[in-house]
């Protein structure tokens, strides 16, 4: 039996014909992620002293995963029509897809903010940048980085070098502010999206010898 979570429990289903409730900042931030920046959001699991709120006492990810009978809030997607979706599950976490609109290069949070510093002073075009409490940060770039990181490390010679450095595609979420990831805090901006760095975010290419540089000077 799950656990409550904002009025629902793990093993509930969303309520149909539920009154609308008020507008919480999770609905303005994720119709600002579906209307402005063209992102899906996707209702996700909360944790709580290490329970999820899937209700699935084997959980492998607690607070970390998509609801899987919370349907898709679609790009393009307005306050109302969030506001509406979200009211069937109150307190869900804000998850948005990887390798749709965009792909994710995962580093650690204290390198990330290095080379963000070094980027932003190159001049080089840079998209959205998140970091979790798990000490993570995330670079959004072009979809299709991940499938191609590989190949362009290799070419840059950093393909052997045991960097901490991955990368996010199709078939992944990540955890958008401003919710919680796996009951230990909120997942922040290092460097908040915009009409060009959301809609066009750069290719990986462009900001990887810069991460794999950092990354791989950075201690363990």
């Amino acid at each position: 039996m799950g656990f409550t979570i904002g009025g629902i429990r793990g093993t509930d289903k969303p309520r149909t014909g539920s009154r609308r409730r008020g507008r919480t900042s999770d609905c303005i931030a994720v119709a600002e992620y579906t209307g402005l920046w063209g992102w899906a959001a996707v209702p996700g699991a909360r944790a709580l002293d290490g329970r999820c709120s899937c209700g699935a006492a084997d959980c492998t990810a607690p607070g970390a995963h998509p609801l899987e009978f919370a349907p898709e809030v679609p790009a393009g997607a307005t306050l109302d029509e969030v506001t509406e979706a979200w009211a069937q599950l109150p307190g869900a976490a804000v998850l948005l897809p990887v390798g749709r609109a965009f792909d994710v290069i995962e580093v650690a949070e204290a390198a990330g903010r290095r080379a963000l510093v070094r980027l932003e002073r190159m001049g080089l075009p840079l998209g959205p940048v998140a970091a979790t409490p798990q000490g993570r940060a995330h670079f959004f770039v072009a979809p299709g980085a991940a499938a191609e990181l590989p190949q362009l490390l290799y070419r840059m010679g950093w393909d052997d070098a045991g960097i901490d450095l991955h990368g996010l595609g199709p078939g992944t979420h990540i955890t958008a502010p401003p919710s919680d990831r796996g009951g230990l805090g909120p997942v922040r901006w290092l460097r908040p999206p915009d009409l060009d760095s959301a809609t066009h975010p750069p290719q990986a290419r462009l900001l990887l010898g810069t991460l794999a540089y950092v990354a791989h000077r950075s201690p363990a």
